[in-house]
């Protein structure tokens, strides 16, 4: 249990994720050639590193302005998370989410684990969607501990200070019961509803921060695999179309993952930890690629079991915490079940992220 609430206390356990992500993965994808990749692509190393180092800048910035926008957006009234546009933008983060997890992660899995360079059938089913959907449970378990955890630790040091003000309220009561009784009762159900009210607000922003710690969490696992990727090709001709495409990319699920940030009211340290971390994530993966260029090879079969792996979990991930956690606690929140046009607005904002991500999908 210690060590439960050590991993979603802060972004300290953000950071020993990564580190574990980006010293493990590529010792493991560095594996010795055993199937030449065969696409006929022109190597040129100089110039694919130019690309690189342009990729790595880009990237950057389109990350930070994507994650900063919703969190510094909280100074602008109209994007404010009490205002219904915020909902939409909400709601197009939670599609282009979606259909990261669906369009580009997953069948990247498959191909990666089905991959001609592996055995001929060397799972017996299919291993992919079996690591996902794993990889969705996994999360769940994990999302529904880690509120009860909150929950209970925060009722636990709230116990004594409440227990000391019924006592309080009691004793006041009989002095009311004696003067003005009505006024007292009237007290009675104000402190009653305060309570409600405290208790409601601290739930809501213990969900709000687990699920931006886990968001992240499934969002860096992608972004590594597809910065190392990007950092290892030596091909100008494939780099190319994948910057921009990249680029588009890290902003749109920077804003997504920027607006869940701003639900959970971090203190200012970890949001700034938190967003540093999402957008340095790519670039340090490039940086790696670049590094093991020489030794990578994307069609070794350890290198496409890893990533198909990893890929396959973080799907899991990101489709779930889109569905269960983004697009399913807003559009049942009783705010926009009472308003149409709120409605109708995420519903188009929603299909307009999943449509822009997925058209990104023919270059990245």
């Amino acid at each position: 249990m210690t060590n439960f609430h050590i991993i979603f206390s802060g972004s300290k356990p953000n950071l020993l994720l990564l580190l574990l992500v980006v010293v493990v993965l590529p010792v493991l994808v560095s594996a010795e050639c055993s199937c030449d990749s065969g696409n006929g692509e022109k190597r040129n190393k100089k110039e694919a590193l130019k690309y690189k180092l342009t990729a790595i800048a880009s990237i950057l910035v389109a990350s930070g302005i994507g994650v900063c926008t919703p969190i510094l957006g909280k100074r602008i009234s109209a994007l404010r998370p009490e205002n219904n546009i915020f909902f939409m933008i909400k709601a197009f983060a939670a599609g282009v989410i979606l259909a990261t997890g669906f369009i580009h992660v997953l069948p990247d899995a498959f191909e990666n684990l089905t991959s001609p360079c592996l055995k001929e059938n060397p799972w017996g089913f299919p291993f992919t969607g079996f690591i996902a959907m794993m990889s969705a449970i996994g999360t769940l378990m994990v999302d529904t501990f880690a509120t009860s955890y909150y929950k209970r630790s925060h009722y636990n040091k709230a116990l004594p200070i409440n227990r000391d003000e019924e006592q309080i309220g009691e004793h006041a009561g009989h002095v009311h019961v004696h003067t003005h009784a009505t006024h007292g009762h009237a007290h009675g159900a104000s402190f009653a509803n305060l309570d409600t009210s405290v208790d409601s607000s601290s739930s809501e922003l213990i969900r709000n921060r687990v699920i931006s710690q886990v968001l992240e969490l499934g969002i860096v696992v992608h972004s590594v695999i597809i910065g190392i990727a990007l950092g290892a090709s030596e091909s100008p001709s494939t780099i190319k179309p994948l910057v921009a495409a990249l680029t588009f990319h890290q902003f749109f699920e920077g804003m997504g993952l920027g607006g869940c940030i701003s639900q959970a009211k971090f203190k200012s340290k970890a949001v700034t930890v938190m967003a540093l971390f999402f957008s340095l994530t790519t670039p340090i993966g490039i940086g790696i690629g670049i590094g093991i260029s020489n030794v990578y090879n994307e069609n070794s079969p350890t290198a496409l079991i890893v990533e198909g792996v990893f890929n396959s979990a973080s799907a899991g991930i990101l489709i779930y915490m889109a569905l269960v956690d983004l697009l399913a606690e807003d559009f049942m929140n009783p705010r926009m079940q009472t308003n149409g046009r709120l409605m109708l607005g995420a519903y188009i904002s929603l299909l307009l992220g999943a449509g822009c991500m997925s058209l990104l999908a023919k270059w990245a």
